[in-house]
């Protein structure tokens, strides 16, 4: 979304994440956006408004009449006005009101009658975040098609270490950039796209398993980055505790690297576009016991086999027309490797992480990425947020498909 000249509601709740909101707005005025803050009462207690207003050159509002005349300030015409509205940050006490069309105060009223896209920042503390009724809310809202920006881990204001820190000013301003203010120009639409996400778990016994770090995060921002472009995408991920709600976004939950190629496998004749990002075992356990092995005094040994190349695999039965891109993660001579992975493969355009860079990798919120296609062209990318990354790539498929 283009922010110059539009409207923007910028929800401001009562947590100490509060301060953000001020950063947060002057990245919004610098856009060229227009910018209306609503704040509960309670986020008055941790920031004056006299900041937001003076930043924003608007008065903030926080209750249903003007406190000068009694003029009604109304949710209404806000509501269907607005080309955005943005609650960052959203404490659980909002998220429950929000999800449950609990109308007490400006805000929420303001949200219940928005037309516009609705993003959401959580800011809480560990336990608060993590409770089921936190997360059943948050599942709420995503069924309502609202966007809702997983907070970052880190120290909290409590000085627990876990989930709960509100994404920086910068991150969400990334975030909003992506939204598609114009869905009829979406450029995929109904194009086919098979994306497989997440590790591959292969059972050593019931209660073992060969693994990896892979958190799921990269292959599910992807996913829903074709989505935003109109795409039908085929969602083949391996155990992770992700969910997406994304409108065009199946989603087939497998454990192994077996049942991630059979599915492959069958669907790859109907795809436009397959991206392949999962983290799948190169070996699995040439058989696996039924029962728990116990510990013994000795030494155990597994024999394993190699697994299929699920891209590999599928690069030999691509077809005309159809875009393979793939996955590298290295951590030496990494060009060297992600080029020989490009040719034997028989892919497209092949990401490369490197397992050297600070903040990319498994696990983490942000990637920094260089893709490399089969004309030798690279192109480097700074440290992004995975949604961001997910984008850019999405671009470069983008203009693949229109040169082809």
């Amino acid at each position: 979304m283009d922010l110059d000249g539009k409207r923007i509601i910028l929800g401001v709740t009562g947590g100490i994440a509060a301060y953000k909101a001020v950063y947060l707005l002057r990245l919004l005025i610098k856009e060229g956006a227009e910018v209306q803050v609503i704040m509960t009462p309670a986020a008055r207690e941790f920031v004056g408004p006299v900041t937001f207003s003076a930043l924003s050159g608007s008065t903030v509002l926080s209750d249903f009449f003007s406190s000068e005349g009694g003029d009604w300030n109304s949710h209404v015409k806000m509501g269907i006005s607005a080309d955005l509205m943005l609650v960052a940050p959203v404490t659980a006490t909002t998220l429950g009101k929000m999800a449950n069309g609990v109308a007490d105060n400006l805000l929420v009223t303001t949200y219940l009658s928005a037309r516009c896209p609705v993003v959401v920042a959580p800011a809480m503390d560990m336990d608060m975040y993590r409770h089921p009724s936190t997360q059943r809310n948050l599942e709420i809202l995503k069924g309502y098609g609202n966007l809702v920006m997983e907070p970052g881990q880190g120290e909290l204001a409590s000085g627990l270490e876990g989930p709960g820190r509100m994404k920086e000013p910068e991150e969400i301003l990334n975030y909003i950039r992506q939204i598609k203010s114009e869905p009829s120009k979406k450029k995929l639409l109904n194009k086919q796209v098979l994306v497989t996400a997440g590790p591959t778990h292969e059972n050593i016994d019931p209660v073992r398993f060969i693994g990896n770090h892979s958190s799921g995060k990269m292959g599910f921002a992807i996913a829903e980055a074709f989505a935003a472009e109109g795409a039908k995408v085929h969602l083949v991920t391996g155990p992770v505790s992700l969910e997406t709600h994304a409108k065009g976004v199946k989603v087939i939950r497998v454990t192994s690297a077996a049942q991630m190629f059979e599915h492959c496998s069958k669907v790859m004749e109907q795809m436009d576009v397959a991206v392949f990002n999962a983290a799948v075992s190169d070996y699995t356990p040439v058989s696996a016991s039924g029962k728990k092995v116990k510990r013994g005094e000795g030494l155990w040994s597994i024999q394993l086999k190699p697994t299929k190349d699920i891209a590999a695999e599928m690069g030999k039965i691509k077809l005309a027309g159809q875009v393979l891109v793939g996955f590298a993660l290295e951590t030496d001579n990494e060009e060297e490797h992600a080029r020989l992975k490009l040719e034997k493969k028989n892919l497209d355009l092949v990401v490369l992480n490197s397992m050297q860079d600070q903040g990319a990798g498994f696990g983490t919120d942000t990637n920094r990425v260089t893709m490399i296609d089969r004309m030798g062209n690279i192109d480097k990318y700074e440290l992004k947020p995975k949604t961001q990354v997910a984008s850019d790539l999405v671009q470069r498929v983008l203009k693949m498909l229109d040169d082809a």
